[in-house]
């Protein structure tokens, strides 16, 4: 099987589609339940820091339990009618049960999903940097999406990953071990440090801490050479997004905005085509 994914890239490109979209479904969850489950457990610390009687325990609530229904009229979502895609094509974007809609962004996650695993398998074979970076790819769509949604990084997603960058190249699978333990320690210094002086300056808090972590964990995965990169494109996006966004919705140079989607593809980009990017600059400002 592995000689067959070596020399047929069609066929592993073709596996990591499927297995991101199937990965996608189940990311869907995720950013749904996992920043109520923190809630929960927010709540729960609150209580008891703060000595006020616990709360009725409700049902079980978590990844797995309770299951999925229909949020229009709480029809359990039988297997059939959860197929990846096809179950939502198939459906027309109705529940099976009342015909209410289904929201578009639950196949268009499970499709990004199978297309960021397929460009990664694409980008580098069959081989361990390819599952690693699947592996980070779906973790960073997951986080992107639970911070626009909450304005929140969940360090149960960060952390983890963050470890797992400076695990995996301690066998130099991306960078070397030093490049990538620098590249931790200057990804977050570098947002803390704004951070901090925006406050001084301004007295109010000018990011999120889960932004310093997750600038971290993109260092520890690509060392520090891609930060810079990282750092300038997701500023770039962001303050382009964030006019576009003001424009649309009226809102104001005050109301908070995540920044950590922009962070997250700025350093998915530097991780597969930073080497590919920088040369061209540097040959098109005639330093090569």
């Amino acid at each position: 099987m592995s000689l067959l994914l070596s020399e047929h890239a069609w066929v592993f490109v073709s596996m990591a589609l499927v297995l991101g979209v199937i990965v996608g479904s189940f990311l869907n969850v995720l950013v749904w339940r996992l920043p109520k489950m923190l809630e929960r457990e927010w709540r729960a610390q609150a209580h008891e820091v703060l000595g006020l009687p616990a709360e009725p325990a409700g049902p079980t609530y978590n990844l797995m339990l309770p299951h999925s229904c229909c949020p229009h009229c709480n029809h359990p979502i039988r297997p059939w009618e959860n197929i990846p895609l096809l179950s939502y094509l198939l459906l027309k974007g109705r529940c099976a049960h009342c015909r209410g809609a289904i929201s578009a962004r639950y196949p268009l996650t499970e499709l990004a999903s199978g297309l960021l695993c397929a460009l990664v398998a694409w980008h580098f074979g069959f081989g361990w940097q390819a599952a690693a970076l699947m592996l980070l790819s779906c973790g960073l769509l997951a986080m992107s999406l639970i911070d626009a949604d909450h304005q929140l990084l969940p360090d149960v997603l960060v952390l983890p990953l963050l470890w797992l960058g400076l695990i995996v190249n301690s066998f130099g699978l991306f960078t070397t071990l030093p490049d990538a333990l620098w590249g931790a320690v200057i990804g977050y210094l570098s947002l803390w440090s704004v951070f901090w002086l925006f406050k001084l300056a301004t007295g109010k808090d000018g990011m999120g801490h889960g932004d310093f972590k997750l600038l971290a964990l993109l260092g520890a995965w690509g060392g520090w050479q891609i930060l810079p990169m990282t750092l300038l494109m997701s500023s770039l996006v962001g303050v382009f997004c964030g006019l576009i966004l003001m424009r649309m919705r009226k809102a104001q140079a005050s109301t908070p905005m995540p920044f950590g989607p922009y962070l997250a593809i700025a350093g998915w980009i530097a991780l597969l085509w930073g080497g590919q990017i920088t040369d061209f600059y540097l040959q098109s400002v005639g330093f090569r």
